[in-house]
C-alpha cells in the first residue's frame, strides 16, 4: 500500500476491485478546505472514465505493471501467439486487449504488451502499419485530381478506403487507431 501522495499520471492503481491508469493527477488545495488529489483515471479493461477524489493519508494500491515487446507469431482461436523477443517464451494473449486494431496484425509485427502480475492487461499495436493492397478496382485514368475513395482490401484481409491513385499490389501506410490510410509507401 502507498499514500495516495505517491501516485503519478501514468501510474496503474487497484481501484474498487478494477485495474485503472491514472490519466491526471492534480494537487489541490482549495481556501479553507483540506488538500486533496483530483484524480483522473481510466478503467483498463472497459475504457471508462473516473474520477476520484483522494485524501492526501489515503492509502492506495500501486499495481506493477511490465510493459515489453513482442514478436506476433499466429492466431489461435480467441487467443494471438507472442513471443518475448529476449527469452523467447510463448504467450497467449486475447484478441479482445488489441480492439479493433487487431485486423491489421500480421504475423512477424512487433507489439507492446503490458502485463500485471502475469496477467496481460493492455496491448497495442505500432500507430501505424505498412500493407500491401492485395485487391482494389483499377483507377481510371484523369481520377486522380480529385479527392474522392475507393475502397481496398489489404494482405491482413482488412478493408479501408484510398485514393483512386493506390493500385493492387501498392503498399500504404495504414494508422492502427482509426483505420485510415495515411499514404503511399515506395
Amino acid at each position: 500500500m502507498a499514500k495516495a501522495s505517491e501516485v503519478k499520471s501514468g501510474n496503474v492503481l487497484r481501484f474498487n476491485g478494477e485495474l485503472v491508469s491514472v490519466e491526471e493527477y492534480i494537487h489541490r488545495t482549495p481556501g479553507n478546505l483540506r488538500a486533496f488529489y483530483q484524480a483522473r483515471m481510466r478503467n483498463v479493461k472497459t475504457g471508462k472514465i473516473v474520477e476520484y477524489r483522494f485524501r492526501t493519508d489515503e492509502e492506495v494500491t500501486i499495481c506493477r505493471v511490465e510493459t515489453n515487446d513482442y514478436q506476433y507469431l499466429y492466431e489461435d482461436g480467441d487467443y494471438l501467439v507472442v513471443m518475448d523477443n529476449n527469452t523467447f517464451e510463448q504467450y497467449n494473449i486475447p484478441k479482445l486487449l488489441f480492439g479493433s486494431a487487431v485486423k491489421f496484425l500480421k504475423e512477424g509485427m512487433n507489439v507492446t504488451i503490458a502485463f500485471e502480475s502475469e496477467e496481460p492487461i493492455v496491448a497495442q499495436l505500432p500507430n501505424s502499419v505498412e500493407l500491401e493492397i492485395t485487391y482494389t478496382e483499377p483507377a481510371v485514368k484523369g481520377d486522380t485530381s480529385t479527392s474522392a475513395q475507393k475502397y481496398a482490401t489489404v494482405e491482413t484481409g482488412a478493408e479501408i478506403r484510398v485514393p483512386l491513385f493506390i493500385n493492387q499490389g501498392d503498399k500504404v501506410k495504414v494508422d492502427t487507431k482509426t483505420g485510415d490510410y495515411m499514404e503511399r509507401v515506395k
